[in-house]
């Protein structure tokens, strides 16, 4: 048997897929699914999403002209297989590493890519603004958005269909389903009806029909058999009711029918949603097999499709948290978890498996899980919304106006809390200190360490009277023994670590032990340090900033976060007491104004300035001395 001669080596951009056959494409399509799979192999990543749409990524650049046609993926996991088409396959094995592709799409990085993406449900609204662009400039480009099932719980895709719909603008909404099973069966009669329904020639016939029976007077009863002959071979009420025209349901893996109806579909004078239905995992046998369908994986051997184990090391945050919401629980019935969409992340499964009737997961809709919180606890109960640090900004305006303002007590666990490496700066958890220390009677938390997480979840636990939250960052913790019975502290009060004369630290969260460090490089130069962790930024421990300012040359804040944040409530407290004019040398050490791209945590904790040597670097440099010697040394 002959090999086929490879085809993918042709292809540097979609403008290699014009004028092939389908039989071409095909083979493009197997050959993208191993180099995707190859790629993934070594970098880690998301693949499963991927996988499953590998023939509609063909199909779509083979049918549109992209870049002038936009294309908006939604979220991007499934954007590996589009960006090797789009001419970054030398760079694919950069993916989500210092320096290399993001493991999104990103404008900065490809004109291929002319919406960024990261956070799910963005695609249709993003979308529209490009039709409407369109027809506002009088050019001749199409806008086409792809959305998974999962991002259809996101109530912002249904505000852009309602609008979009509204508008009649000239949108293809491709949905992918690949978990949901909201279609009926996939077979050559759906194929068949799903061809004619987009056909040119069927749009047409449907027109004049629609004229005649409106000048018999009979158009609304046509118009409501039709719609219910589509819908019940099809399925598509709820598009229909949005005003788009519903094509579907399709096999996502069939070039043939993916190709027919995306060339009938191109050229639509309004909103269409093309139904695909796809298999997550699609052509690999350990992606198919698992029941996540590798959704996100760490490097792993191609052939057995074994991933790399992490090293055995503590718990992690997130397990710490969750058996504290477990044992929380167990003594009283009226706590709650609420997550949206991340069970598993949050560690919000492990307490389903026990609590399973007061466990719920309201899928990627932010906002509502604030709101769903606040009437729980309006009612007397005790939720706990673990939401990821980047996604409470969705469902801020709830935490404003459902929860602060009715100082209501619902209890946020930030995971995610800080920089989070590979998923760089859309996932990054850098604002949460500063967005929610901005709202009156909040209370908020930050955990040094996996043992001051259990007594934060203790203590969020027993605040009954206003909203709390408590931060704790992605990975493992420093390892130490865990408590048997955490009892809440007392908040809005430190804790001194080292007493010192010269310098002051004061860190909020896991900075905590490379503030110890720092202290030790700066104590082998002659300079006596205090470490202090705030535990608390919200009510701040005024008398412990004010002893330390009244008591050291140099003050040096320090916090995961961004400019805004804890170091700026220091200095309002510091301001209040008037205690910023007494010569104190004072440095707020915070993440950078930038949006940091992904890398290690570690390399970009250093970039950030926040490492052990950055930090006593910077205390040397406050004091004034020019002590350049010092400064070397830190430096290594």
């Amino acid at each position: 048997m002959n090999t086929p001669t490879p085809l993918l080596d042709q292809i540097s951009s979609p403008a290699d897929l014009k004028g092939r056959t389908k039989a071409e494409l095909r083979q493009i399509a197997d050959e993208l699914r191993a180099e995707t799979i190859n790629a993934v192999s070594v970098t880690g990543g998301h693949l499963g999403a991927g996988l499953g749409v590998v023939e509609l990524t063909v199909a779509i650049h083979a049918v549109f002209d992209t870049p002038k046609d936009k294309l908006v993926w939604d979220v991007g996991h499934q954007a590996y297989p589009h960006k090797i088409l789009t001419g970054r396959r030398d760079r694919i094995r950069t993916l989500r590493q210092g320096g290399g592709l993001s493991g999104f799409t990103k404008r900065e990085e490809s004109e291929y890519d002319p919406f960024g993406a990261a956070h799910a449900g963005t695609s249709v609204s993003a979308a529209a603004g490009f039709a409407i662009a369109r027809e506002l400039q009088g050019t001749d480009n199409r806008a086409i958005a792809v959305v998974g099932d999962g991002a259809m719980s996101a109530g912002m895709i249904y505000e852009a269909m309602n609008n979009a719909g509204a508008m009649h603008a000239p949108l293809i909404v491709i949905l992918n389903d690949n978990d949901m099973s909201i279609a009926p069966p996939v077979g050559a009669m759906s194929h068949y009806l799903s061809r004619t329904v987009s056909s040119k020639g069927y749009r047409q016939v449907r027109n004049l029909a629609k004229r005649v029976v409106r000048k018999i007077g009979i158009e609304g009863l046509v118009k409501k058999a039709e719609h219910s002959i589509r819908s019940f071979n099809m399925g598509g009420d709820l598009f229909d009711a949005l005003g788009f025209y519903y094509v579907g349901p399709i096999d996502g893996h069939d070039m043939d029918a993916l190709v027919d109806v995306l060339e009938n579909v191109r050229d639509y004078d309004g909103p269409v949603l093309v139904h695909v239905v796809t298999q997550k995992g699609k052509g690999y046998v350990p992606a198919e097999s698992a029941d996540d369908k590798y959704h996100g994986v760490s490097k792993f051997n191609v052939i057995t499709g074994e991933q790399a184990k992490a090293k055995a090391g503590p718990p992690s945050y997130t397990k710490v948290f969750a058996q504290e919401l477990c044992r929380a629980a167990e003594r009283d019935p009226k706590v709650v978890g609420i997550t949206a969409a991340m069970p598993s992340g949050t560690g919000l499964d492990l307490f389903g498996e026990k609590f399973p009737d007061r466990c719920f997961d309201v899928g990627i809709a932010e906002q509502h899980a604030v709101t769903f919180a606040a009437g729980l606890a309006a009612d007397g109960m005790k939720p706990f919304a673990a939401i990821y640090s980047t996604f409470l900004q969705r469902g801020y305006d709830s935490v404003v106006h459902d929860v602060a303002i009715q100082k209501l007590p619902v209890r946020f666990a930030l995971d995610r809390a800080g920089l989070v490496g590979a998923d760089g700066p859309t996932h990054a958890g850098s604002f949460d200190i500063g967005y929610l220390g901005a709202l009156p009677g909040m209370v908020l938390m930050a955990a040094a360490d996996e043992v001051e997480l259990q007594l934060m979840v203790a203590t969020a636990h027993s605040i009954d009277d206003r909203p709390s939250a408590f931060r704790y960052p992605r990975g493992e913790g420093i390892g130490l023994k865990l408590l048997d019975d955490p009892q809440p502290l007392q908040i809005g009060k430190g804790r001194v670590m080292k007493q010192g004369a010269s310098i002051a630290i004061l860190s909020y969260g896991t900075r905590l032990q490379e503030c110890l460090r720092a202290a030790e490089m700066l104590e082998k130069q002659g300079l006596s340090t205090t470490v202090a962790d705030a535990r608390f930024a919200k009510p701040l421990d005024e008398d412990l900033v004010a002893q330390l300012a009244k008591n050291h040359e140099v003050l040096i804040t320090i916090e995961e976060g961004s400019r805004g944040g804890f170091g700026a409530f220091v200095l309002h407290s510091l301001a209040e007491r008037g205690l910023l004019d007494r010569g104190l040398r004072i440095r707020t050490l915070t993440l950078p104004d930038i949006f940091q791209d992904q890398d290690t945590p570690e390399r970009m904790y250093e970039q950030a300035g926040l490492d052990a040597r950055s930090i006593a670097a910077s205390a040397i440099k406050a004091l004034g001395r020019g002590d350049e010697r010092a400064l070397k040394l830190i430096a290594g």
